[in-house]
Parts: C-alpha cells; sequence; structure tokens
C-alpha cells in the first residue's frame, strides 16, 4: 500500500479508504463485531489506515465497533475520518443539520463512542441550505484549536458553497476543507462538471464513495446475482449495463477482478482520488486490496472514459468547442500548459 497526501496537508492516508458503514448488523446487513475486526486487522496488515465513518452508520454502532477495536490497536497508526450533520433522534430539531450546536454536540458523542480524544478528519455530511458557510468554519477551526478534530473536511455540498467556503477560510485564517467526498464511479461521472474541477483547484483530495456503484461494477447482476442495488435503479439501465460489460471485458484480459478495473479507473484521475471501498467480509475487502496492483493501459482508459462520458452542460461543453478554444487561445490551445 501506497500513501498520498490529504489535500493541501502534510497528513498520510492510504491510497484506499477502508468504509465503515457496514459495521454493524442493524437493518438485516452488515459485519458483526467480530467480523469488522477481520476487516480492519486485514485492512492493517496491508498498510491501510484510513477508516471513513459517521456517527449515524449503523445507528451508531459503527463508531462503537472502531473504538472498542481501537483499544486494543495503536490509535495514533489510525487516520479516522468521521461525519456530522444527520440526526441521530428526534426529538430535538438541533440534533441534524450544519449548525454549530449540531455540530459540538454530534462531536462530543462521537468522541465518546469512537473511545478517542481526537477525531483525524471530521466531515459535514451533507450541505442543508440553511446553516452559513462561515457558522461551519468556525466551528470547525475551534474544534481544531481545541484539539478535538484535527482536519476539516466536506461531503455532498455544491461546489459554490465550498468554494466560498475555503475563500473565506483563507482570508480569515481558519482552517479550510482539505477532502471532498462525493458519490463518483464509471456509473456517476457528474461530479466532473463542477465538483471535481473545485476541488482540484483548491488542491483538496476527493474521497468517491459508491466507487463500485453499491457493487453493480463488479458484474455480479449481469450474471444474475442478487444484491441491494434493485433492478429499476439507474446503476442497472442500459448504459450501466454498456459499461459495465467494458469492465468484466477489461478484468478479464487482464486476469484481474472487475473491481480492480473500477477502482483503479478513479485512481487514475487526473486529481487526488481515493476510493472509499466497504466491506462485510474480510474476503471482500481483499480482493479490492489488489486494485492498487492493477494498471489500465491507455487503451483501457479511454475505452472506459469514452463509454462513461457525459455531457457536461453549459458552460463546460461550451467551453471545449473548437471555436471557443480558437477564440480563447489564438490558435494556441495546444501547445499551453493546462493546471
Amino acid at each position: 500500500m501506497n500513501y498520498k497526501l490529504l489535500g493541501r496537508s502534510g497528513l498520510k492516508v492510504s491510497e484506499l479508504c477502508l468504509g465503515a458503514m457496514g459495521f454493524g448488523t442493524e437493518g438485516g446487513w452488515g459485519a458483526d463485531k467480530d467480523g469488522s475486526f477481520a476487516i480492519m486487522d486485514a485492512f492493517a496488515n496491508a498498510g491501510g489506515n484510513f477508516i471513513d465513518t459517521a456517527n449515524v452508520y449503523k445507528l451508531g454502532t459503527s463508531e462503537k465497533i472502531i473504538g472498542e477495536y481501537l483499544e486494543n490497536h495503536d490509535r495514533d497508526y489510525f487516520v479516522l475520518a468521521t461525519k456530522y450533520t444527520l440526526k441521530d433522534n428526534t426529538t430535538n430539531p438541533n440534533a441534524s443539520g450544519n449548525n454549530r450546536k449540531n455540530m459540538m454536540r454530534s462531536v462530543e458523542e462521537s468522541l465518546k463512542r469512537l473511545k478517542t480524544d481526537f477525531i483525524d478528519v471530521l466531515y459535514l455530511h451533507i450541505w442543508d441550505n440553511i446553516t452559513p458557510i462561515d457558522e461551519v468554519l468556525r466551528g470547525l477551526d475551534d474544534l481544531i484549536k481545541q484539539g478535538k478534530v484535527t482536519y476539516a473536511a466536506i461531503s455532498d455540498t455544491p461546489a459554490w458553497v465550498v468554494s466560498k467556503g475555503n475563500t473565506l477560510a483563507e482570508l480569515m485564517g481558519w482552517s479550510q476543507f482539505i477532502a471532498l467526498q462525493v458519490e463518483y464511479s464509471l456509473l456517476a461521472r457528474t461530479a466532473e462538471r463542477e465538483l471535481l474541477p473545485m476541488a482540484k483547484h483548491y488542491g483538496m483530495t476527493v474521497t468517491p464513495w459508491a466507487p463500485l456503484a453499491g457493487g453493480a461494477l463488479t458484474g455480479k447482476y449481469l450474471r444474475g446475482e442478487q444484491g441491494r442495488v434493485k433492478p429499476e435503479s439507474n446503476r442497472r439501465n442500459e448504459r450501466a449495463i454498456k459499461i459495465t460489460e467494458a469492465v468484466v471485458e477489461i478484468a478479464a484480459e487482464l486476469g484481474v477482478s472487475e473491481s480492480h478495473v473500477a477502482l483503479q479507473w478513479i485512481m487514475d484521475r487526473d486529481l487526488s482520488c481515493i476510493p472509499i471501498v466497504g466491506a462485510t467480509k474480510p474476503e471482500q475487502l481483499n480482493d479490492n486490496l489488489q486494485a492498487v496492483h492493477t494498471k489500465l493501459s491507455p487503451a483501457h482508459i479511454q475505452k472506459l472514459n469514452e463509454l462513461s462520458a457525459i455531457e457536461l452542460g453549459f458552460p463546460g461543453d461550451f467551453f471545449n468547442e473548437d471555436a471557443v478554444k480558437m477564440n480563447s487561445f489564438g490558435g494556441f490551445y495546444d501547445r499551453v500548459e493546462k493546471r
């Protein structure tokens, strides 16, 4: 396992992140404590140190299991990321949302469940369209000054909000967001319209969730296997089937599993991307970990890019028009460095 710097920080994290949303058996699925411990052991033994959870995963059981695991392991080895925003009860109107009160309350509860004094990376989980971004940033910066949080990050938020936040943080001397968590995979590329270019501009690392599209990109549904993705889902429509068939074909050519191809495509992007790989069994994780050894050829990447391409819409597609490039660059477009 190799390591990457998380955003514009010096924090070294593994090139794959372990998603802990399935730690716990609430809802009729997931890994029990022993199974979760085995998964974390396998991840650490492979050199993995980056774990992603949230206050609401498995009704808090995910954080509790991780906390019990860390009691008997080197806490400082692991880079632990969790999130706040989503409700953990329905009796308090301020037990959800991005507001400072919920942030402080949620962090204190997460620290208890995780049995730790600090959270390495705290994500705002989902933008609520209510709380001012300066309230969020000031709260996160106060938690960092208190030593309860080390780095700030953000998830599932419009690009303009994140951009405003990082600019404001820079001007005010507050801690900036170093990572952006969004849905991103061969089947879900709409983040390329605004979110990914914004992340690249600010030097943020993107941590895609559902990089295997809920398992659809493993080809399991093409083989008639059962899973949690419903037949009517966009992850199983005609476009998704064509993309998945190409993944299966490339995997067979390389002699690797389909997940290796789908994960490596993300890791080969032109910005820092660390896929979040979830697992409820050690063998699932061990298979995903092998993706770091897979190499896609330029022809493979081009094929996958073309099959999964989306319309960027305005202004993305407009900027790519030949006439616009000619007018903007005077014929020098292909001879000018792009950053």
